[in-house]
């Protein structure tokens, strides 16, 4: 089992920067991909970012040359750099993870096994 906590959200001006944390515990060897995910208001969560244990990454649309993932692997711990931040960037911010590695080709919601609690980004 994993354990998924998230961290850094907080409330910005449009054009700022965030950076969110997750730090992983428990059987984290087990896994392939951990990626970030959103939930606005009224909307459904949407695969943000991936990154799978092979290096490679995956990017929503909307946020491709603005968001960031990476991760340090001697902390156990997944990043997400979020710069230019809009308001429709605002929502509630999900560490996901999955032993399985296709996780990470499809940023889909189903894929991906263990969850974090979210962690909340304002963008005004």
């Amino acid at each position: 089992h994993v354990q998924l906590v998230e961290s850094g959200g907080g409330s910005v001006q449009a054009g700022g920067s965030l950076r969110l944390s997750c730090k992983a515990a428990g059987d984290t060897d087990s896994i392939s991909c951990m990626g970030w995910f959103r939930q606005g208001p009224g909307k459904e969560r949407e695969g943000v970012a991936g990154l799978g244990s092979d290096g490679i990454t995956a990017y929503a649309n909307s946020v491709k040359g603005r968001f960031t993932i990476s991760q340090d692997n001697a902390k156990n711990t997944l990043y997400l750099q979020m710069n230019s931040l809009k308001p429709e960037d605002t929502a509630l911010y999900y560490c996901a993870a999955n032993p399985d590695g296709i996780a990470c080709r499809t940023l889909l919601e189903r894929d991906f096994g263990y969850w974090g609690q979210g962690t909340q980004v304002t963008v005004s």
